[in-house]
């Protein structure tokens, strides 16, 4: 038998990963590689990739995430519920909880079931960030319902981060949408730097939107939370919207709410009071110990 790692799959509304707790020791030694061989979803467990918590002094503990492709990702929206519900649920019960990632410290407030567990959670994602060079695109200036040809159309985006890198593009309905074809074009589109998650969203009302997602390094995913905190965003700044709606993704359903505060001003900066947070709920669906050695054997990774 190889190493053995103790592993957690957990879903925010479908968008699922692999979890480890790497609290206090080092249990992962290639974290790219083991995103990979997680995330193959017919020759080995299965999921959008991985996520380690480990400790940091700064909070109560570290969301460090990686895609499907083994890249590592900043933020994830339905990731960090997860790891609230992992940390809260195995005994660490102060709430609200200081997650930190690489787009900074989040607080998230935990919300608990009848059974004591989490079952969900409000995450303040903090301000969106409209700037181009700071999401990054190819532009001095905001990408608001900006004309880019992508693959010979011209589309109508608008760009946003929130602490990774999104573009938000209306259309009239998703379902129809050849994502498996369009989704790459985008995420390796030069006008981003570093790639991008691209939502493709449907205006139902002011107040509703459906939503699917193509997300740099994973594809087509059942959610993303930080893409539907872009699209309410974009909804905003298009005058499609108001600053609270419901997103209806593939998994499930999030409600996002960007906090009112002083409108952007003309370079994109929003005022710090000008948050955007989201709410959804958090699922564990099994603890395993895996051996690595099986599993890389098993993937080809």
């Amino acid at each position: 038998m190889g190493d053995v790692v103790r592993m957690t799959k957990m879903h925010g509304i479908g968008n699922d990963y692999l979890y480890v707790d790497c609290r206090g020791r080092d249990a992962v030694a290639d974290p790219p590689r083991l995103a990979r061989a997680v995330a193959r979803r017919h020759h080995g467990i299965g999921s959008d990739g991985l996520i380690l918590v480990r400790s940091a002094p700064e909070a109560d503990c570290r969301m460090e995430m990686y895609n499907a492709d083994g890249s590592r990702g900043e933020m994830c929206g339905n990731g960090i519920r997860c790891v609230a519900k992992y940390v809260f649920d195995r005994g660490l019960t102060r709430n609200p909880l200081r997650i930190a990632t690489d787009a900074g410290v989040k607080t998230v407030t935990v919300r608990v079931g009848p059974d004591g567990r989490a079952a969900g959670a409000t995450v303040d994602m903090g301000a969106p960030v409209l700037d181009g060079p700071r999401i990054p695109v190819a532009s001095t200036g905001r990408v608001i319902a900006y004309p880019l040809d992508v693959g010979g159309t011209t589309w109508s985006v608008t760009c946003v981060s929130m602490g990774n890198p999104h573009c938000v593009v209306f259309v009239p309905e998703v379902a129809a949408l050849d994502l498996a074809r369009i989704g790459p074009q985008f995420e390796h589109h030069p006008f981003f730097p570093q790639r991008v998650n691209t939502e493709f969203v449907a205006v139902r009302s002011r107040t509703v939107m459906d939503f699917r997602v193509w997300e740099r390094g994973s594809g087509e995913t059942m959610a993303c939370g930080t893409g539907a905190c872009a699209a309410l965003v974009a909804g905003v700044l298009t005058g499609r919207t108001e600053r609270r709606a419901t997103i209806h993704l593939r998994g499930g359903d999030l409600d996002i709410e960007w906090r009112r505060g002083d409108l952007p001003s003309a370079d994109g900066t929003p005022a710090a009071d000008d948050h955007v947070f989201m709410t959804g709920a958090a699922a564990e669906v099994f603890t395993a110990d895996v051996d690595l050695d099986q599993l890389y054997a098993a993937t080809g990774v």
